[in-house]
C-alpha cells in the first residue's frame, strides 16, 4: 500500500509538471506567433519601401537615359579595362560607328586623325574637331569620357582670325607698297640697261641676275602676304619626314654653297610621319633656314634635329651659329609686320607660326645673344595614338646620328 500511494503521488507530480510545461509552451507559441506577425508586418513594410526605392531608381535611370540622349555632347562610359559599356547617340554620330563593346583604344585608332594645340582637342577622320575630357567614376572602376563638337566654333574663330589678318594687311598697305616699289624700281632700272646697243655679254648677264634677284624678292614678299592672309588653310596628307627634309636639303644647297655653309641633319627614322601640307611646311622651314643664312652669311652652320618625344609628338630643333636675337625683341618676332630689316615685310616668322599652328603644333624661340638662334617646332605624329599620354612610339627607336654636309661654291 505505501508503494501504491507513493506511485500515485509521483504520477500526480508528473501531471502537474506536464501541465505547467504545456502552459509555458502555449505561452511561448503565442509569443512566437506575435513575433512572426510583427516580422511579417515589418517585412511587408520593408518590401513596400524597397519597391518604392526600386521604382524611384527606375524613374531616375529612365530620366538619366533621356538626358544622355538629349545632351548636345557625346558621352562614353568605360569599364576598368577601357571597354565601352555605354554611349549616347551623339557620341556614336560624332565617331560614325557603334561604340558599345568596343575598346577606347580601338576607337582612337579608327577615328582620330590629328590633335590640336593640346591633347584634349582632336581632329577626327571625318573632319570634325572635338574636345575630349575624362573623369573617374566615383562608385566603381572606370572612366566617363565627354566629347564636345567644336567644329563650328573653330570655323567662326578662323573667320575672325582671317578678318583680323586682312585688317592688319590693310593697315600696312602703304608700307608694303613702298617695300614693293623699291625692288620693282631696281628691276626696272636694271632692265632699262638692255636698251643699250653696246651692252657687253658680261654686263647683260650681270643685269639679268640683278633683275632675277629683285623679282625673286618680290615673289617672296607676295608669297609671305598670301600665306599670312590664308592663315594656313590648305589640304593635308601623310608626309614622311625623311622625304620632306631630303627635299629641303636639295633646295638649300645653292644658298649654302654661295656662303660655304654647312648643314647637319639627324638621321630620321624611316617610318616617322606627320600629317600636313608639304608645300606649306617646306615654305616655313625654308623661311627659318634662309633667316639663318641672312643673319650669319659666310660659314653659316645650320643643324636640324628631328626626333619623337613621348607624349609630345615630333620635335624639330633648328639651330644656327649666327649672332642670335636680341633679348628686347624676342617677344615680338612672331608679330605680323614687325621687322628689323629695311627691306623686310615682317611676315616671315608670322607665316611660320601660322603654318605650324594650322598643323596642330607649336613653334618656340630658344635663343641667347651671341650663341646662335634656335627654334623648336612641335608637331603631332601620324601614329593614331594622340589621346594616350604614353601612346607615342619608343623614342629610342629614332636614332640620332647627325650627318654633316659642307657646301662650297
Amino acid at each position: 500500500m505505501p508503494n501504491t500511494h507513493q506511485r500515485a503521488h509521483q504520477l500526480e507530480e508528473a501531471f502537474d509538471a506536464f501541465n505547467q510545461m504545456s502552459i509555458q509552451l502555449e505561452s511561448s507559441y503565442r509569443e512566437l506567433e506575435n513575433q512572426v506577425a510583427q516580422l511579417n508586418r515589418e517585412l511587408a513594410a520593408a518590401r513596400s519601401e524597397r519597391l518604392k526605392q526600386l521604382a524611384e531608381k527606375e524613374r531616375l535611370a529612365d530620366r538619366l537615359e533621356r538626358l544622355l540622349e538629349l545632351l548636345p555632347g557625346g558621352v562614353v562610359v568605360l569599364d576598368a579595362v577601357g571597354r565601352i559599356t555605354k554611349s549616347n547617340p551623339v557620341a556614336e554620330e560624332l565617331f560614325g560607328m557603334s561604340l558599345t563593346g568596343e575598346t577606347w583604344q580601338s576607337v582612337i585608332e579608327q577615328t582620330f586623325r590629328q590633335t590640336g594645340t593640346d591633347c584634349a582637342e582632336v581632329t577626327l577622320q571625318n573632319g570634325k574637331r572635338v574636345t575630349i575630357s575624362t573623369r573617374a567614376l566615383d562608385t566603381e572602376d572606370g572612366q566617363i569620357v565627354l566629347i564636345m563638337d567644336v567644329s563650328n566654333q573653330h570655323a567662326l574663330q578662323e573667320m575672325l582670325n582671317r578678318q583680323d589678318r586682312l585688317a592688319a594687311m590693310g593697315e600696312m598697305a602703304a608700307s608694303l607698297a613702298h617695300q614693293i616699289r623699291t625692288p620693282l624700281s631696281s628691276a626696272l632700272l636694271y632692265a632699262s640697261h638692255f636698251r643699250k646697243d653696246d651692252l657687253s655679254a658680261s654686263d647683260r648677264n650681270r643685269f639679268a641676275e640683278k633683275i632675277i634677284g629683285r623679282m625673286k624678292h618680290l615673289e617672296h614678299m607676295v608669297n609671305d602676304m598670301l600665306q599670312f592672309a590664308r592663315g594656313g588653310s590648305f589640304g593635308m596628307e601623310k608626309l614622311s619626314l625623311r622625304s620632306l627634309f631630303d627635299e629641303l636639303q636639295q633646295m638649300l644647297s645653292p644658298q649654302l654653297a654661295a656662303v660655304q655653309g654647312r648643314l647637319s641633319v639627324s638621321d630620321i627614322h624611316e617610318e616617322l610621319c606627320i600629317e600636313g601640307n608639304r608645300e606649306a611646311l617646306i615654305g616655313a622651314l625654308l623661311n627659318l633656314a634662309n633667316n639663318s643664312i641672312e643673319a650669319k652669311g659666310q660659314d653659316v652652320e645650320i643643324s636640324w634635329s628631328i626626333r619623337l618625344e613621348p607624349g609630345q609628338g615630333v620635335l624639330i630643333e633648328i639651330q644656327d651659329n649666327g649672332p642670335g636675337i636680341e633679348a628686347e625683341i624676342r617677344d615680338r618676332i612672331f608679330t605680323p609686320f614687325f621687322t628689323t630689316r629695311s627691306d623686310g615685310t615682317g611676315l616671315g616668322l608670322a607665316v611660320v607660326q601660322s603654318i605650324i599652328h594650322a598643323h596642330g603644333g607649336q613653334v618656340r624661340l630658344c635663343s641667347s645673344t651671341g650663341q646662335g638662334t634656335k627654334f623648336e617646332i612641335q608637331l603631332p605624329s601620324f601614329d593614331g595614338n594622340y589621346a594616350l599620354s604614353s601612346g607615342l612610339a619608343d623614342p629610342a627607336s629614332n636614332l640620332k646620328r647627325p650627318v654633316s654636309i659642307r657646301y662650297s661654291n
